[in-house]
């Protein structure tokens, strides 16, 4: 994990043969982003440009998005989620934390507080499918994956923000 400053986490993941995850760009923590506002996640995706929310859990297996990149905040509670695939590593996310994973990352539940909750978004509100790293899924993914356009905006901090420092087009 390479840590940009004491909000900002980098964390790059390589293709381990079932979850591809991204080719170029890591997956972002943004430490306690949003820990005045948290209930408001949905709220400040969506000024941002990034729609077609949703409020609930993290699936409990591991699972990935070869279509759009995905925002995720931590709304209650605390959990660790598995980045990166099998292969990839624990993180523990807690109230106001947001993650941003680029298309083709790895990600599943391992545990969670009973108040756990989460939001999610995509940019430009994309729909997404649901990869789950069977082999049926390539190469189909690997291409869908470089077709996923660099995002308009940050989803915390709209036209500027750490995304574009670290993820350049």
């Amino acid at each position: 994990m390479k840590t940009l400053n004491e909000n900002v986490k980098s964390l790059f993941f390589t293709d381990d043969g079932k979850i591809p995850n991204h080719p170029a760009w890591p997956v972002l923590l943004y430490v306690g982003a949003l820990k005045d506002v948290p209930e408001d996640a949905l709220n400040v995706f969506e000024v941002n440009g990034w729609s077609n929310g949703w409020e609930n859990g993290v699936f409990d297996y591991h699972h990935y998005h070869s279509n759009t990149h995905e925002v995720l905040a931590v709304i209650s509670g605390e959990a660790v989620i598995q980045l990166g695939g099998e292969e990839g590593i624990p993180v523990e996310i807690s109230e106001g934390d947001v993650m941003i994973l680029p298309a083709g990352t790895g990600h599943k539940k391992l545990s969670a507080s009973e108040d756990f909750k989460a939001a999610g978004a995509y940019p430009n509100g994309m729909e997404h499918d649901l990869k789950k790293g069977n082999a049926d899924e390539r190469p189909e993914v690997l291409d869908n994956i470089m077709l996923v356009p660099y995002p308009d905006t940050d989803p915390i901090f709209g036209k500027e923000g750490p995304l574009f420092e670290i993820w350049k087009s």
